[in-house]
């Protein structure tokens, strides 16, 4: 991106983030000099990516997750995020819309980019997934999703698709908005069901 050296962020891509995500101009400027900081050259690459995903799930695993995030937003697949991949990450994964976010969750599975989903590629995700888990708190998942295979099982069936379907982008979002377990079970997320263990604490 031709400004990313520079300390401000460029007017057009300002412009655009600050359109296309839910972001207003004032936390856009703030992340970009935080992003500097931490990346001075303005680009991320995947290990500074997986560093910084480490630190929001301190006591799990979430680099093979992380992987597969980065790999679904490095755009034109150089192998590094730049300043507006990466905030077009953030918005994706948390503040979009659902059709928004499908797509994004699409790209996430789709491992090898070929425009459609395998029952192993849900299990490559789901597995990912699952190690960032605590054994805790796997110990209170529903028998019939308490592992990746079983989880995998559980969504494929969801689709009514045979071992060796393959699974198109509209299949999945259509799919998924009819049904909301579909939901829950592709975007488990961790630190949700850490907030909920804590409030059960006395």
């Amino acid at each position: 991106m031709g400004n990313s050296r520079s300390g401000a962020l460029s007017k057009e891509i300002l412009e655009e983030l600050r359109l296309n995500t839910r972001f207003t101009e004032e936390e856009l400027s703030t992340w970009y000099q935080s992003f500097l900081k931490e990346c001075p050259s303005g680009r991320i690459t995947r290990q500074e990516f997986q560093t910084i995903y480490s630190k929001f799930f301190p006591e799990a695993d979430p680099k093979a997750y992380a992987q597969h995030v980065f790999r679904s937003f490095d755009a034109n697949s150089d192998g590094t995020l730049d300043f507006k991949e990466y905030v077009i990450a953030l918005h994706m994964t948390s503040a979009c819309k659902t059709n928004q976010k499908l797509e994004w969750a699409f790209s996430l599975y789709d491992v090898d980019g070929n425009g459609s989903i395998s029952k192993n590629e849900v299990l490559e995700i789901v597995t990912a997934i699952f190690k960032m888990i605590s054994p805790a708190d796997v110990k209170h998942l529903p028998e019939d999703e308490n592992t990746p295979e079983k989880r995998a099982e559980k969504i494929w069936g969801f689709f009514g698709k045979k071992d060796d379907d393959k699974l198109t982008e509209k299949e999945f979002i259509e799919g998924t908005l009819a049904n909301m377990e579909i939901l829950r079970l592709i975007q488990f997320e961790p630190q949700k069901v850490k907030e909920k263990f804590k409030e059960k604490k006395p």
